[in-house]
């Protein structure tokens, strides 16, 4: 049985990638901050170290020896506060983690890295590939930037795949992040819901289409040494979001836009080409966003 480490696996994405390759027959071992995260379904052992702990994430590597890594730990939320911990964690975490995996000489054929979709920035017109030059609008994107060149440094000695994951959602996913925040309000049957920019698209994707894609990935041989934007390669208005929100659940509202929550660097257009992906993983069959949308209120 292949072992697997997957660091934030206490986390809304991690939880369903140990599930998904729970099934798929691998060992899973989970790395979290916190030693008391309690049990996590599909984790068949917990092992607690931060990122900035460049000691302990040696031992960790080096007491499993994994066959493949999953690295999702990472501050994900854009207008997360604290600009520090963001390059702290999503930089400097990264490398040091890749150093702990290079040091180790672990039985890898497998390391994937989960960047972000948000690293293209502010481009409009067309489907973003992979080869779209990136331009990074906030610091969440700029940190992401930066781990992908840090990772290359480590390019000749680790088995290293790229991923750009576009916006996705699910059940158990924060309340700041934007489809959750409206599924709330839905299911309270709030009369008005504030919210930022309404005039943005995006490619969303659910987060069981997410894991099922790093699965795939992480067991492609083809897929070492490369960049794959994760998405559903359709663009939803906001709008559209909502209008389905309504016929689903019943409940009408009123959309306010709250300057306070209008981000000036807001990235208007973001929606991805899936060529590279297909062509490595196959075609894997699409939960169309309005059922997830159902999922996430039936829930």
């Amino acid at each position: 049985m292949k072992k697997i480490l997957v660091t934030g696996a206490d986390g809304f994405t991690g939880r369903y990638l140990a599930v998904e390759l729970q099934r798929a027959g691998y060992e899973v071992h989970g790395l979290v901050r916190n030693a008391e995260a309690g049990d996590i379904p599909g984790v068949s052992a917990l092992h607690a170290a931060d990122l900035s702990d460049a000691e302990g994430l040696a031992q960790v590597v080096q007491k499993v020896q994994p066959h493949k890594v999953a690295h999702l730990a990472a501050i994900a939320f854009v207008a997360h506060g604290d600009v520090e911990a963001i390059y702290r964690t999503n930089l400097v975490g990264t490398r040091n983690l890749l150093e702990a995996l290079a040091q180790a000489r672990a039985p890898l054929d497998a390391v994937l890295l989960a960047s972000s979709a948000n690293v293209y920035g502010n481009s409009v017109g067309g489907v973003l590939g992979e080869d779209t030059p990136p331009a990074p609008a906030n610091d969440y994107a700029v940190s992401k930037l930066a781990m992908e060149y840090a990772a290359r440094l480590y390019a000749e000695r680790l088995p290293l795949i790229v991923t750009r994951p576009f916006n996705y959602t699910g059940v158990g996913q924060a309340d700041n992040f934007l489809i959750p925040k409206i599924i709330s309000h839905v299911r309270r049957r709030a009369p008005v819901i504030e919210l930022g920019n309404i005039d943005v698209e995006r490619d969303f994707s659910d987060v069981r289409n997410v894991v099922q894609l790093y699965r795939r990935l992480l067991e492609a041989p083809a897929a070492v040494g490369q960049t794959f934007n994760v998405c559903s390669g359709q663009a939803w208005s906001l709008n559209d979001v909502l209008n389905m929100a309504r016929e689903i659940s019943g409940h009408d509202f009123e959309v306010r836009v709250n300057p306070a929550f209008v981000r000036q660097n807001e990235v208007k257009t973001l929606v991805g080409s899936r060529a590279r992906l297909d062509a490595v993983v196959g075609e894997v069959p699409e939960i169309a966003l309005r059922d997830t949308l159902r999922w996430m209120l039936e829930a």
